[in-house]
């Protein structure tokens, strides 16, 4: 069961969460180039470990367990997830 960032963060990206991950799963982080680009943060569920660290640090509660997440947000599983979904790479492109 994979830890996911929901509403709440959206707009802020306070950056916590990242410095409190053990496994470098959130992203972006304010390194990436994609950063500014982003509404929120988001949590890699194949590289989530489960730990929790993230969850106490955040400064607007919008870490949950997946089985944890209100209903109202229930979707921000999946939008966490289609955010480290591999890209197929296109005709003619190395992989």
């Amino acid at each position: 069961m994979a830890y996911v960032i929901a509403e709440p963060c959206i707009g802020v990206k306070d950056g916590a969460c990242v410095e409190a991950c053990p496994v470098d799963c959130i992203h972006p982080t304010q390194s990436e180039p994609d950063f500014a680009g982003e509404t929120q943060l988001y949590i890699d569920p194949a590289e989530c470990i489960d730990c929790g660290a993230c969850v106490a640090v955040c400064p607007v509660a919008a870490i949950f367990a997946r089985d944890d997440l209100p209903l109202k947000w229930a979707h921000f599983a999946g939008i966490n997830a289609r955010r480290f979904e591999k890209k197929p790479a296109a005709v003619g492109q190395a992989s």
